[in-house]
C-alpha cells in the first residue's frame, strides 16, 4: 500500500488539553492527535529538554527533536549562528551526541515529562544505511511518535550530491527507512528545489514518506564588512527567520496542490499566529515554529494563543477548514 493510501486525512478531535490561554482544538494528523497545530522546528528545540525552563513544552502541539546521527558529530567551529535584519544565519554542522547517547540519555525525557506532547525525531546520515539504523534503532522507543528525514545531507557514496536533489537516492532513502518503521516518516524538502519540489515530494511519497516537511533552511551568506569576512566560520551557511516565509508558503501551496491529502509541516519564518495561518491556507497541516522561538521562547505559545484569537475573530471553529483553502487569482 502507498504512502498516500495510508496518510491519514486531517480531522478536528475533542481537545485533552488544559484550559490556558493557548488552547486550541486538537486536530489529528496522520494518525495522531496533536493538542494545536505548532510544533517546535529541528534543530531550534534540542530534545526538548534543553527549553524546560524556558519553554511552556505543554502550550505546543509536538517537537522535531535536534538532529541525530549514527555517531556524535562536534559541528563547525564558532561562530555558528548570526542574526541580520531578515532573519538568522546558521551553520552549526548538524551537532549531536550520537545515537546511543540519545537514546540512553535525551529521547526517554520528553515523552516521561510532556507525554501529550508528540515526539518526532530528526534523522541525519551520509548514506542510506545510516539513515535506515537510526530509524530502526529508535524505532522500539516508547514515546516516539514519528521520524523526520532531513535530505539536505550530502550523498558520500554518490559523490556528495544532496539526497533531495537526486530523486533516485532520495527514493532509496526513503523506502529503507519506510522499511524499518510503521510510524509516521515525514520528509523534510529543501527550497533550492524551485518548482522541483514538487517532484522530489511525489517521489518521497511513492516512496513511502507519510509526510512531508516543508521547507528547509535556505543558503546564503552574510559579510561582516568591516572585517571584509562571512559572519560565520563555514562561510555560508542556511537562512532562516522571516525572510524565508513567503519561500516556505509558496513551497507548501505548491505540494499541496499536487498532493493533496498529503499531511504536510509548513515551516520557515513563522514568527505571529497570522504567518501561522497562512501556512494553514496554503495547504499545511502543522506549522513549524523555529528562529522566533531561539529569539523569544515564548512565542510558540504566544503563537498559538494568536491562532486562537484570529479563529474566534473570524468565526472559525475548526482550524482543519482553513486548511488548503488559498484562493488563487484568476
Amino acid at each position: 500500500m502507498t504512502a498516500a493510501a495510508t496518510a491519514a486525512t486531517v480531522a478536528p478531535v475533542r481537545s485533552s488539553a488544559g484550559g490556558n490561554a493557548a488552547s486550541l482544538p486538537a486536530m489529528r494528523v496522520a494518525g495522531l492527535e496533536f493538542r494545536n497545530p505548532v510544533v517546535l522546528a529541528s534543530g531550534t528545540a534540542g530534545f526538548g529538554m534543553e527549553l524546560e525552563d524556558v519553554v511552556d513544552l505543554d502550550a505546543v502541539g509536538g517537537i522535531c527533536t535536534k538532529a541525530v546521527s549514527i555517531a556524535p558529530r562536534t559541528g563547525n567551529p564558532a561562530l555558528r549562528v548570526s542574526e541580520f535584519a531578515g532573519g538568522m544565519i546558521n551553520a552549526i554542522g548538524l551537532a549531536n551526541p550520537g545515537l546511543e547517547a540519545v537514546k540512553r540519555d535525551y529521547l526517554p525525557w520528553l515523552p516521561a515529562h510532556h507525554p501529550g506532547t508528540r515526539v518526532f525525531v530528526n534523522v541525519v546520515g551520509n548514506s542510506v544505511d545510516d539513515f535506515a539504523t537510526v530509524v530502526e534503532a529508535i524505532d522500539g522507543m516508547p514515546g516516539i511518535d514519528g521520524f523526520e528525514l532531513n535530505v539536505s545531507c550530502p550523498n558520500v557514496k554518490a559523490g556528495g550530491l544532496e539526497f533531495g536533489a537526486d530523486l533516485q537516492a532520495l527514493a532509496a532513502l526513503v523506502s529503507a527507512a519506510r522499511t524499518r518503521t510503521t510510524r509516521p516518516v515525514f520528509v523534510k524538502l529543501s527550497p533550492t528545489l524551485g518548482t522541483g519540489v514538487t517532484d522530489a515530494a511525489r517521489v518521497a511519497v511513492d516512496a513511502g514518506a507519510t509526510g512531508l516537511t516543508l521547507v528547509n533552511t535556505m543558503p546564503g551568506l552574510v559579510i561582516d564588512t568591516q572585517a571584509r569576512r562571512p559572519k560565520i566560520s563555514f562561510g555560508s551557511g542556511g537562512i532562516s527567520g522571516p525572510a524565508v516565509l513567503p519561500i516556505g508558503l509558496l513551497a507548501t501551496w505548491r505540494v499541496s496542490r499536487a498532493l493533496p491529502g498529503v499531511p504536510l509541516i509548513g515551516l520557515g519564518g513563522v514568527s505571529t499566529g497570522d504567518d501561522a495561518i497562512q501556512y494553514l491556507m496554503a495547504g499545511a497541516s502543522l506549522v513549524g515554529v523555529g528562529t522566533a522561538a531561539l529569539r523569544d521562547p515564548r512565542a510558540p505559545e504566544r503563537i498559538a494563543r494568536q491562532m486562537r484569537r484570529w479563529a474566534e475573530r473570524e468565526g472559525v471553529n475548526d482550524l482543519t477548514t482553513l486548511i488548503g483553502t488559498l484562493q488563487w487569482p484568476s
